[in-house]
């Protein structure tokens, strides 16, 4: 499948989907609280979406039953909302998408319920500034490899390392849109060349501890 290009109109429409999905997040954010479930905030991300006219696209995507993405804890990603409460000093990542207007915006972010470890805080800061290097270094004219060594350098650095197994992806009209493989690692001046008009996610994986997963 080839990768599109998208035009300023249609860059519009993804933004007006990412919107959305942020509205989402700050909807949830003041609920992610000792003693919620998990499931419940799902219910809360799907009415919202509807309400607004979008529809959830996790949703039935491969099966997966539910609007979001809950991950708590060693959980890396992909985690299925659950009626277990959260507790003080969890960490839940919340992935979401929508679609709207044809068009879909997908991301995700970790929340900390109530104080954390100092560590997992350490843990949480590492990982959103390596998100905004990777985003810094995907200018026109760089390469994929850039991206992925901006966010892999400061990782490391830190004492914490990279999953490799789950990457992000490119976003458009479908929820895994070309290119299907954006490594939160790599070489500087590897990889796909970087042009205006490309659409993708960058959403770093970051573990305390080795990069290796379990499914």
């Amino acid at each position: 499948m080839a990768i599109s290009l998208r035009s300023r109109a249609q860059i519009e429409l993804l933004r007006e989907a990412g919107r959305l999905v942020a509205q989402t997040f700050e909807l949830l954010r003041p609920h992610v609280q000792p003693g919620m479930t998990t499931r419940e905030l799902d219910r809360m991300a799907e009415k919202f979406i509807r309400d607004h006219g979008a529809i959830p696209v996790y949703k039935g995507y491969n099966g997966f039953p539910a609007t979001i993405c809950a991950s708590v804890n060693n959980v890396i990603c992909h985690g299925f909302p659950s009626k277990t409460p959260l507790r003080e000093g969890d960490i839940v990542g919340i992935d979401i998408g929508a679609k709207l207007n044809g068009w879909i915006g997908d991301s995700c972010v970790t929340y900390a319920v109530g104080a954390l470890a100092p560590e997992t805080q350490r843990l949480m800061d590492v990982t959103e500034e390596s998100m905004w290097r990777g985003i810094r270094a995907a200018t026109a004219g760089n390469r994929l490899g850039d991206v992925g060594a901006a966010i892999q350098q400061y990782v490391e650095a830190n004492k914490f390392s990279v999953v490799r197994e789950y990457t992000g992806h490119g976003v458009g009209q479908v929820l895994h849109d070309e290119p299907r493989n954006i490594p939160h690692y790599g070489k500087p001046g590897t990889g796909l060349r970087l042009q205006p008009g490309l659409v993708f996610t960058v959403e770093p994986m970051v573990n305390a501890g080795r990069a290796e997963t379990k499914l």
